[in-house]
């Protein structure tokens, strides 16, 4: 009987949080520990604490269908493709098909970058996960790893995830920074926050980019 009243919890818990995030709204989404300062009214400056993301690449495809692929592959793991059958619940879509097992809430945002290998899709952690406790990918695609701590700029922007639109926001970046004398400290990376259905004009949308300071 209680796994049943737990089972009709879970489907209301997803269907609620489903609807919320269509409009933007995400509930019970933990998001890595940061401090912010304005650079102009559209870039801002973050400095990041050490993080853990599930990781993966794909190779030899375009961006769009790279996210797709490694969010599947992602979402193998933490629905129990692990060694210890653990379940990560993170937010719609990827918690509408849970199974039972221990709940590891996931932040956001879910990270897109590039580089000779192909497209690096990741999962941050939660916070107080380390890499002894988290478990072990089976998937030998899907690792675990460490992100050092690093201060980032980011510009935000709602609508199309589209190469284009990206590309738009990256290259208004980095005008931003070289006019502000900002040096650069890496690639950009694309940082999504919402689920696919989220009407567009809700979404949050990021293109971040390491800063030397």
């Amino acid at each position: 009987m209680s796994d049943m009243l737990s089972t009709v919890v879970n489907v209301a818990e997803q269907a609620a949080d489903a609807a919320l995030g269509m409009v933007g709204i995400r509930v019970l989404t933990e998001e890595p520990s940061h401090t912010t300062r304005r650079l102009t009214d559209s870039v801002e400056i973050r400095r990041y604490g050490p993080r853990i993301a599930a990781e993966t690449t794909v190779e030899g495809v375009d961006e769009e269908k790279a996210r797709s692929d490694g969010f599947r592959r992602l979402a193998g793991y933490i629905f129990g493709g692990n060694q210890a059958g653990e379940k990560v619940a993170m937010t719609a879509p990827v918690s509408q098909g849970a199974t039972s097992g221990q709940k590891i809430a996931m932040t956001a945002p879910v990270s897109t970058s590039s580089d000779e290998n192909g497209w690096a899709i990741r999962f941050f952690m939660p916070s107080k996960w380390t890499m002894a406790t988290l478990p072990t990918p089976k998937e030998d695609r899907v690792r675990l790893v460490e992100v050092p701590e690093e201060a980032v700029a980011a510009v935000r922007f709602s609508g199309s995830r589209s190469p284009e639109a990206v590309a738009t926001k990256t290259k208004e970046l980095l005008d931003v920074l070289a006019a502000k004398g900002v040096e650069t400290a890496g690639e950009p990376v694309s940082w999504f926050y919402d689920p696919p259905w989220t009407l567009p004009f809700r979404r949050r949308n990021e293109v971040v980019v390491p800063i030397a300071e």
